[in-house]
């Protein structure tokens, strides 16, 4: 078994923990790109861009062999819309050789499967020449996943060896997009960081990872990303699954990345991977109250509060994931979604759906209550297409 892997842009782990541990000192020292990317000269505007888009989950499986595939008309309604952007979330074991018959070894997450990294960057510059701004993202990274359904070899919070794996990555993929400009591609670290009580258990407890480690693993991510291109665009997730603030991040020229499934009664109502027993979910109404607690607008805004704050402060920030899973029903689901992308809107900050076709998406979400458009033989939510054509 191969114990000291490379990729194919030249650089062994060795070679590469040495680099992006001088990078890393270079960030420690304000060693930003002179572009400053993630951080406005001007404080109170967002340095990033607006984009507004979608989540496309073509390679979120550990398992290549399950793929839905975005397909090059489906790239080209979301720019024919008015869309911008894609955010790529990835599951890193998809690209890596290992023994799938066991669970995965630390050597083995570092087997980079060069054909199948080709097939995505490949989908990248396909996305990219529709005008698409692409936002690679490891929704599952060595040692952490914010699902359950793969086992980890460690954890990225409490493991060096993780941490060093996750820069490994990083590195490759920065290298992999060396040549392009921040307008066509981004480098999203990691979807929705937490601390897990238990990996294995998709309820289990999700808290917030301490800002000091959360610090020291994007630091090394960026450094390893940024020694391929200095002036490429990192994003950072917020803490606790996405939804708070990260400010011990706020130096590292790293935009951050946050939610719009604020109530998770509304947005995940009855889904099964967020509620123990979806059938006793208390119903959605918006505005109302739900669970003996009050909702509206105006708990939005309470909500999104330090986001706003942070744009001010000149730190990018982005919505990299929204929407509502199909059994909230749909004029709930709108009225809410209305509320949000007016609040994110207002405040120069864009979005992604999840997902474009699928439960939470505009095609074929599989809703009950929605009179669908035929669109090229799909379902289409022409009600949410208009609400998202608006903001």
């Amino acid at each position: 078994m191969n114990q000291n892997p490379t990729d194919r842009r030249g650089l062994n782990r060795r070679d590469f923990i040495k680099a992006a541990a001088l990078s890393a000192a270079a960030v420690e020292l304000g060693g930003a790109p002179a572009s400053s990317l993630a951080q406005a000269k001007n404080p109170g505007s967002n340095p990033l861009p607006r984009w507004r888009g979608f989540n496309l989950t073509d390679f979120n499986s550990p398992n290549p062999s399950t793929q839905r595939r975005t397909t090059d008309d489906e790239l080209k309604w979301m720019a024919d819309w008015g869309f911008d952007f894609v955010r790529l979330p990835m599951a890193y074991p998809r690209y890596v050789e290992f023994d799938r018959s066991k669970a995965i070894t630390p050597a083995e997450v570092l087997q980079i499967n060069e054909s199948e990294v080709d097939r995505i960057e490949e989908f990248v510059r396909k996305a990219q020449d529709q005008g698409l701004h692409v936002s690679i993202n490891l929704h599952r990274a060595p040692g952490y996943c914010i699902n359950a359904g793969f086992r980890e070899p460690y954890n990225l919070w409490q493991s060096k060896e993780a941490q060093e794996a996750f820069w490994f990555h990083w590195g490759m993929w920065g290298r992999r997009f060396k040549s392009l400009p921040p307008s066509k591609i981004s480098f999203d670290l990691l979807n929705e960081p937490a601390l897990i009580s238990d990996m294995n258990d998709q309820h289990a407890t999700k808290g917030l990872v301490p800002g000091e480690i959360y610090r020291e693993v994007a630091k090394g991510a960026t450094a390893a990303i940024r020694a391929a291109n200095p002036e490429h665009r990192v994003i950072a997730d917020g803490n606790r699954s996405g939804s708070l603030v990260t400010p011990e991040l706020k130096d590292l020229n790293i935009a951050q990345s946050c939610r719009g499934y604020f109530p998770g009664y509304i947005s995940h109502y009855k889904a099964p991977w967020a509620n123990k027993d979806p059938e006793k979910c208390p119903p959605p109404v918006w505005p109302g109250e739900i669970n003996g607690e009050q909702f509206g607008k105006p708990r939005l805004e309470t909500f999104y509060e330090p986001w706003i704050d942070l744009v001010k402060s000149g730190v990018g920030v982005h919505c990299g994931e929204c929407g509502c899973w199909n059994k909230t029903p749909h004029p709930i689901f709108l009225a809410w979604f209305q509320d949000v992308l007016e609040i994110l809107t207002s405040h120069q900050i864009g979005y992604a759906l999840w997902n474009f076709r699928g439960d939470f998406g505009l095609l074929d979400s599989g809703r009950q209550d929605v009179d669908y458009q035929d669109w090229h033989g799909h379902k289409l939510d022409g009600k949410l297409l208009e609400l998202l054509k608006k903001h």
